[in-house]
């Protein structure tokens, strides 16, 4: 229960995601804050060019602001979690991300849009920087995978729920749907502010044996003044790299501009407005995080991470090619139904293969990776990394498919090789480690054992905390 109520967590970043790219495609939002962006739709429909009708500075500092405000608010959130604890890090989340729905749902100018997103990724920083490292924590090992995916399940749930009632709130009449859309962004910001339970009890021997290993680390990490300093020791430098390159990697397999533009893309596409929604419907598979989900801790993470770089690295190539031979470079074109219903498809493909790899596996693995010491600071790198790219990229997308056209996702693609790569040659296997022994599996590594069995890090600022070793230096 507790881990299913702190991923409750992900549904505030899920339901934006998918919220925010349907309100932008309903036109009654985009002729009152953005009339430039809806006088290209008109012209677009005349036969215009279909790749640049969104291109926007302004609508897209709307949809980006949010990461610029998460990244720098997951630093902060770094201290209030080591100060304060997880709990209280994800209840300021959740009362900022309340705030941040109040004013977009009430905006009359673009301004209070822009705010009410800052306040939004506030809470969305905090959120992601303390919910996975919570998850991690509090699950048992045999289940970690699987109950640290519940985060990516949630942010899944998020833009399923967005995206139908994007769908609904369309269709009313006076064109005010879309504050309906944005203010009901409060109903999961509710869900993690009020409710914190946590794990078994007194009377749980399980429970306590775990609990008495995790106060006796806590303990030990307190001595520890400086974990920012601490984290670019050498002796950390593997967690350091996937704490950055993960979520660095997670944003290039180009999954947000997928969701979040999904409503946008399909309309590009000559879905037209209501379809768009719904099309943006199919493309969210809520099956493929649940496979995820419950082949984690069985079948490993390097299975699912490899598997699903290939399967996206496939839908990449055949979306660029589809929109590339009906649209060319000309933007120009009619799209039979039939054609139009192939490219959904395939983007359902690669949503599929992203949904049960680099989604919840983006999340999991750098936070049960990150030693107990430096595990606020490595989260917060995470989350900063991840915001910052979510940002480059949203605001990159618009204009780079108005000037690369089709070749855009062929970019994508070369991304996903690497990563893919990197996967295979970097990442050793978490499945079946004991959090607090994690450190282990570097010693072992090809590459990473050079760092971790070098011992340079003799000057007294870095504490090895390992549970088992702690427990043994307390009897």
């Amino acid at each position: 229960m507790a881990c299913m109520v702190a991923a409750t967590g992900g549904l505030i970043f899920g339901y934006d995601i998918g919220i925010s790219g349907g309100v932008t495609s309903m036109d009654p939002f985009l002729s009152r804050f953005f009339p430039s962006v809806y006088r290209k739709q008109a012209e677009s429909a005349d036969g215009g060019n279909q790749y640049c009708k969104f291109d926007s500075e302004l609508l897209t500092l709307f949809t980006s602001s949010l990461y610029v405000a998460a990244l720098v608010a997951s630093l902060f959130a770094a201290f209030v979690t080591r100060a304060a604890g997880r709990k209280w890090s994800m209840f300021a989340g959740g009362v900022t991300f309340l705030a941040g729905c109040a004013l977009n749902g009430a905006a009359v100018n673009v301004a209070m849009l822009i705010l009410g997103r800052v306040l939004l990724g506030v809470g969305v920083g905090f959120a992601n920087q303390s919910v996975p490292v919570y998850l991690s924590e509090m699950a048992p090992m045999r289940m970690r995978g699987m109950l640290n995916n519940g985060f990516q399940l949630m942010i899944t749930l998020g833009i399923l729920i967005a995206n139908l009632i994007n769908y609904g709130t369309a269709k009313i009449a006076g064109g005010w749907g879309w504050r309906l859309s944005l203010g009901l962004a409060a109903v999961p910001a509710a869900i993690i502010t009020v409710a914190r339970p946590a794990r078994g009890g007194e009377a749980d021997a399980d429970v306590a044996a775990e609990y008495d290993d995790l106060v006796a680390a806590g303990e030990a990490s307190r001595a520890v003044t400086h974990p920012w300093r601490d984290i670019r020791l050498r002796r950390y430098r593997p967690q350091l790299v996937m704490a950055v390159a993960i979520p660095l990697f997670q944003q290039l397999t180009g999954i947000n501009v997928i969701m979040f533009y999904a409503p946008v893309l399909f309309k590009t596409l000559g879905f037209g407005g209501t379809a768009s929604l719904m099309s943006a419907v199919i493309t969210v598979n809520l099956v493929s995080t649940l496979v995820s989900v419950f082949t984690v801790d069985r079948v490993g993470r390097r299975v699912l991470f490899l598997e699903g770089g290939v399967q996206i690295l496939a839908a990449q190539v055949a979306v660029g090619a589809l929109i590339g031979a009906k649209f060319g470079w000309s933007g120009v074109a009619t799209v039979p139904a039939g054609y139009a219903a192939a490219t959904v498809v395939v983007m359902c493909v690669y949503v599929d293969g992203f949904a049960w790899s680099w989604g919840p596996l983006g999340w999991l693995v750098p936070s049960e990776v990150m030693p107990l010491e430096v595990r606020p600071a490595g989260q917060s790198i995470t989350v900063a990394v991840n915001m910052l790219m979510t940002f480059a990229v949203a605001q990159a997308f618009l204009p780079m498919l108005c000037r690369l056209k089709f070749v855009l996702f062929f970019f994508f693609a070369a991304c996903v090789v690497v990563m893919t790569l990197f996967i295979a040659l970097f990442l050793p296997e978490t499945k079946g480690v004991p959090i607090e022994d994690m450190a282990g599996v570097w010693k072992t590594h090809w590459y990473w054992k050079r760092f971790v069995n070098d011992g340079d890090d003799t000057d007294g600022h870095g504490v090895d905390i390992e549970m088992g070793c702690v427990g043994e230096a307390k009897k």
